[in-house]
C-alpha cells in the first residue's frame, strides 16, 4: 500500500503500549456508533465504548477488544487511549463467559441496589470478548 495512504496508529492502555504502527484506516466503537477512519480525517476527539477495535495495515488487518478511553484524530496520526485493549489470545474465553452469566444475573434481579449501568457495562465487555474470540 502506498506509503501516502498511512498514517501513525498509537493505542496505549493503562499497563503497556499496546500498539505502534501504521495504518491505512481504523474501524471501532464510539459513543456516536461504528466509525472507520483514514489518513487526513478532520481533526476531533471522540469517546470510545467497548468494541472490536479493527486496524488495516500494509499487509493485512488486525483485531483486538477495545475497552472504553477517548481516541485524538489528527490528519496523520491517531492515538486511542483504552481503559483496556485484549489481543484474541488474551482473552479467557471461559473467563469471559463467567463475566457474561454473572452480568446478566445481576440485570435480571429486581434489586434496587444493583448497579444497573456497571450490570450493562460488564456485559457488553464480556460480549465484546466472546465475539472477539469467535472471530479468530
Amino acid at each position: 500500500m502506498a506509503d501516502d495512504k498511512m498514517f501513525e496508529l498509537n493505542i496505549i492502555a493503562p499497563e503497556r503500549i499496546f500498539y505502534q504502527g501504521k495504518a491505512s484506516m481504523v474501524e471501532l466503537t464510539t459513543s456516536e456508533g461504528e466509525v472507520g477512519i483514514y489518513k487526513n480525517h478532520i481533526p476531533m476527539t471522540m469517546l470510545i465504548v467497548p468494541g472490536i477495535v479493527t486496524i488495516t495495515e500494509a499487509d493485512g488487518q488486525k483485531k483486538a477488544a477495545i475497552h472504553s478511553g477517548f481516541m485524538e484524530i489528527l490528519q496523520d496520526k491517531i492515538t486511542i487511549m483504552a481503559e483496556i485493549a485484549e489481543w484474541p489470545e488474551e482473552i479467557d474465553e471461559n473467563r469471559a463467559k463467567e463475566a457474561q452469566i454473572r452480568a446478566e444475573r445481576r440485570l435480571k434481579m429486581k434489586d434496587p441496589q444493583v448497579n444497573v449501568g456497571r450490570a450493562e457495562m460488564a456485559l457488553r465487555k464480556a460480549l465484546v470478548r466472546l465475539e472477539l474470540k469467535g472471530q479468530k
